[in-house]
């Protein structure tokens, strides 16, 4: 019998990705073959465009069958489920509205502000998830590594291609 709700915890986190991944909309592949990705100045060890869409999509279903593990254990939405489900749908959006505010608005340090606020709420979740199911730290453990990694290249890039000695940007 296949199990609908696990199915969707893990398209869930993939459907809003490949949302947010509309927003980047001619700014990382152009028909011109210049985007504004291509035009910004990134560290020698800024990973090739081609690996950002398969690392997302692993780290979105194995957060998403790490949602899915806590649903089961806490026995469906209830009251132990609500902290850890939260900070998990919290994080998630944080997640989903990096890219718009990176690469649609080209805010590279309010996306670092951005990004670090997601990193402190996917601790938070992962946290919360190991209270209650230990295995799950080894479905969160890669998206908090990668999370981490591309922290520093937001704030890598932002410091590179910053003009104005530092400060924020506003929206």
């Amino acid at each position: 019998m296949v199990n609908w709700s696990m199915i969707g915890a893990m398209v869930l986190p993939n459907s809003g990705g490949w949302l947010g991944a509309l927003t980047m909309s001619g700014q990382v592949r152009s028909k011109t073959g210049v985007s504004w990705y291509d035009t910004i100045k990134k560290p020698s060890w800024n990973p090739p465009k081609w690996v950002f869409g398969p690392a997302w999509t692993v780290l979105y279903t194995g957060m998403g069958y790490a949602s899915y593990k806590i649903y089961e254990d806490c026995g469906g939405f209830t009251e132990r489920a609500v902290l850890p489900l939260s900070l998990y749908g919290s994080q998630l959006l944080l997640n989903w509205t990096w890219s718009p505010v990176f690469f649609k608005y080209h805010k590279m340090g309010w996306a670092f502000v951005h990004i670090v606020a997601l990193d402190v709420m996917a601790a938070a979740c992962s946290y919360s998830f190991y209270n209650i199911n230990q295995t799950t730290i080894y479905l969160m453990s890669p998206y908090l590594a990668w999370l981490s990694f591309a922290s520093f290249l937001n704030y890598t890039i932002w410091k590179m291609n910053n003009d104005d000695k530092g400060n924020i940007k506003p929206l």
